[in-house]
């Protein structure tokens, strides 16, 4: 989204300070964390998610490396669509609660 309007405001040393200290926690902005919290999202921080993350892709990638394998018959093995799709879903329910900032 473009942002094309400017906000100044005034604040004492101490607010700000908490301000900027917590929208460092998040992994985000000033601006962004400021934002969120006055449209009232939730911000929740979790360490270790990007690892998290990390790891889930390489699963994801073995598991789509194991499905083509299967569909090309080099090897034989079970249907992987439930497994795919709950991982997909883990996925996208861990992605979409990470705010980049």
């Amino acid at each position: 989204m473009r942002k094309e309007k400017m906000f100044a405001m005034r604040m004492s040393q101490m607010d700000y300070d908490r301000i900027q200290h917590k929208a460092g926690q998040a992994g985000m902005s000033m601006t962004a964390f400021i934002t969120a919290s006055a449209l009232g999202k939730n911000i929740t921080v979790v360490d270790g998610l990007d690892k998290v993350l990390a790891e889930l892709k390489a699963i994801g990638k073995n598991l789509n490396q194991l499905t083509t394998l299967c569909n090309m018959g080099r090897i034989t093995c079970l249907d992987l669509t439930e497994i795919k799709s709950s991982f997909g879903k883990v996925f996208d329910y861990l992605y979409d609660r990470m705010d980049r900032g």
